[in-house]
């Protein structure tokens, strides 16, 4: 028996049977679906990428995995040079691990570890956003803020180390003044947060973050497992605000199989780099630069950097504008739209039951949660599946 992801396995109607996809489509026995939030926001090449696929089955020729302890190879070698080529200011020394929550834990674990190497004790505190949302794993729960998992961290009592504050800049301000001393890191979801209700912001709240940070000696964390390669518009939020650890996931093998890598810049690298055995990052996922992840994410690389995609999501951004601009309903809280992320809130989540369903029968993969109904679609989709999909949620309003 599987035991499926967010479900009350008791109450859980069937999952649809994938047994193929392409492009943008998912195929069930029954019928094609266009995709709408990419695999969790992941498959931004489409599935079954050709450029992709074919790399990773020219790597599984030759070996499909060998552990990075003590060992190295060419695949992830050459990742991590495209990784300082590409990312923006000294963001240089990259470590992998194989998804997002494993690689936001090694940032928080290198922010904490970063200052008690300097013999600094007294840094114990993360600075994180509300809504916040950084992964499943115990820490990633702690640093997020998603009720979800409040009643599990409950049992061991409120972690003081953690503190959340909303994204507003007096707020920003007043935790810095009360805690700076404290904070060994500010980690947020630049922009757009995405599983605490793809919540936007504004990049001024960024820029005062950078400037507090480097006012008072606390390490930036940028989580953008979800907002890199261009799902806000930006190629990376970290291209206009420089952080001083940068996490990337999901898109970075273009959703093709999973991995994902903590980036740090040189101050950062500096602090664990000694004679002294103990000042080391004690960290090793088994699977951390698999070899086939690393091809497959030079070939997603290749693909973004050639494929003008920055272009590819101002238009889905534009066409998400014009689309939804006439869609207003009493129950229709907000509608927020930034890159390649179109979100509706409505103000009573009951008024989503039934979406998934209706959304099927009209040719349309969704998943909303919560208040939510969204889209996150693949970069290489056609003007009219994007309007397919947009046609589809302003239908369930006018119903």
């Amino acid at each position: 028996m599987i035991w499926y992801p967010y479900e009350q396995m008791k109450l859980m109607k069937a999952p649809y049977k994938i047994i193929n996809a392409e492009g943008v489509y998912l195929y069930t026995p029954e019928t094609k679906l266009i995709d709408s939030v990419s695999s969790w926001w992941s498959v931004i090449h489409g599935y079954h990428n050709p450029a992709i696929t074919q790399a990773i089955k020219d790597q599984a020729d030759k070996f499909s995995h060998v552990m990075l302890g003590g060992l190295t190879h060419d695949p992830v070698e050459k990742l991590a040079a495209k990784l300082k080529e590409w990312l923006p200011g000294d963001l240089d020394y990259s470590f992998f691990s194989d998804s997002g929550s494993v690689a936001v834990e090694v940032a928080l674990k290198m922010a904490l570890q970063f200052y008690v190497n300097q013999g600094d004790l007294n840094r114990t505190k993360i600075l994180s956003l509300t809504h916040a949302y950084h992964g499943d794993t115990f820490k990633t729960m702690e640093a997020g803020d998603d009720p979800d998992y409040h009643f599990i961290l409950e049992v061991y009592g409120k972690n003081e180390n953690v503190i959340h504050i909303p994204t507003e800049i007096p707020a920003l301000e007043k935790a810095f003044e009360k805690y700076h001393s404290k904070l060994n890191c500010f980690i947020v979801e630049p922009l757009l947060q995405g599983a605490g209700g793809m919540r936007m912001y504004d990049i001024s709240f960024l820029e005062r973050a950078r400037e507090l940070c480097d006012k008072y000696g606390v390490l930036l964390i940028f989580d953008e497992v979800a907002t890199g390669f261009g799902r806000t518009g930006y190629r990376f939020v970290a291209d206009v605000v420089l952080p001083d650890i940068i996490v990337l996931g999901k898109a970075l093998t273009g959703g093709h199989i999973g991995h994902a890598v903590t980036v740090a810049n040189h101050k950062v690298y500096n602090g664990f780099y000694s004679d002294n055995p103990e000042k080391a990052l004690m960290h090793g996922p088994t699977f951390m630069g698999n070899a086939l992840a690393c091809s497959a994410a030079l070939a997603s690389i290749k693909l973004f950097e050639e494929g003008d995609y920055l272009t590819k999501i101002a238009h889905i951004e534009s066409i998400a504008k014009r689309e939804l601009s006439d869609l207003s309903d009493e129950r229709i809280k907000e509608i927020r739209i930034m890159g390649g992320c179109a979100c509706i809130e409505v103000y009573d989540p009951s008024t989503l039951d039934g979406y998934q369903e209706f959304a099927y029968k009209r040719g349309v993969f969704a998943r909303p949660f919560l208040s939510y109904l969204y889209s996150m679609v693949p970069y290489i989709i056609s003007d009219d599946e994007l309007i397919q999909i947009y046609d589809v949620m302003k239908s369930w309003f006018r119903r």
